[in-house]
């Protein structure tokens, strides 16, 4: 496992805690490990999918290109799924998400 940063990790805690309502700072915490820890597993189960779709350019989900200050061009079909864990909602669950390629997004207009 590699090393984790405690600043990240508290921060990712806060948010959940301030989002969330119903439940302890303790909770949050817990969450926030969670989603800590699914990092690694995603990132293995995204590679496994793009390997197996046989995509070689960079990708991202609509809201990872969003951030970035791109926009999926309107019609765009994802590349390919996977599904990830979920870790900060604390019980486990799984999303699917949809990645786009580098080649279907444009710079946000301004």
């Amino acid at each position: 496992m590699t090393k984790i940063n405690l600043s990240a990790l508290m921060s990712r805690a806060w948010r959940i805690y301030r989002k969330t309502q119903g439940i302890t700072f303790g909770e949050a915490l817990h969450r926030s490990w969670l989603a800590e820890k699914a990092q690694e597993t995603n990132a293995q189960r995204i590679e496994a999918a793009k390997a197996a779709a046989g995509i070689t350019e960079t990708t991202n989900t609509w809201a990872g290109w969003k951030a970035l200050g791109y926009e999926v061009v309107h019609g765009s079909q994802a590349l390919f799924g996977a599904e990830l864990i979920w870790g900060s909602k604390g019980d486990g669950a799984t999303y699917k998400a949809r990645f786009f390629g580098a080649s279907q997004v444009q710079p946000v207009a301004a």
